[in-house]
């Protein structure tokens, strides 16, 4: 019981983190759109993103879905900022880059401590003698997040 209410806590951990970007990507919006006025689809597509996020009936796999999108429409919307360097310059976006750097730093801090917490779990789950009480009471294996592809592939430099 105490492992499975740790997952929990650990899940709630990510929720919140995740909660805090998608309070931000509004203004950051709002910010970009002063400056990127014909960027209208990225714009619209980060915000379609971050709607997805906390819909009502999302599962944990629909919620990890729709934030690996928002993670790519978010990488676009900066990449179109590197051609507007007045928008760049501007303190406001400068700041929500920056609070948007540090919320994926502890998203991604938090997503270890969750698989560390289902690893032990999961162990748990699956060692003499705590599997008869967790057959008994249904704990069942759970699954740990996984790294999207694109994000697994190695940075290629070349001189």
């Amino acid at each position: 019981m105490k492992y499975r209410n740790w997952v929990e806590e650990s899940w709630a951990q990510i929720d919140v983190q995740l909660k805090r970007r998608y309070d931000l990507i509004p203004n950051l919006v709002e910010t970009v759109k002063g400056y990127a006025k014909h960027e209208r689809e990225t714009l619209e597509k980060v915000m379609e993103a971050r709607n997805r996020m906390f819909s009502q009936d999302n599962t944990r796999n629909d919620e990890i879905s729709a934030n690996e999108q928002l993670s790519r429409g978010l990488k676009s919307l900066f990449a179109v900022a590197e051609s507007y360097p007045d928008l760049k310059a501007n303190q406001n976006f400068t700041m929500l880059q920056e609070e948007l750097t540090g919320t994926e730093n502890k998203i991604a801090y938090s997503r270890q401590s969750y698989n560390k917490t289902v690893m032990e779990y999961n162990t748990k789950v699956e060692s003499i003698p705590t599997n008869f009480v967790a057959s008994i009471h249904g704990f069942k294996r759970r699954e740990m997040l996984q790294i999207p592809a694109e994000e697994q592939q190695n940075v290629k430099v070349s001189f």
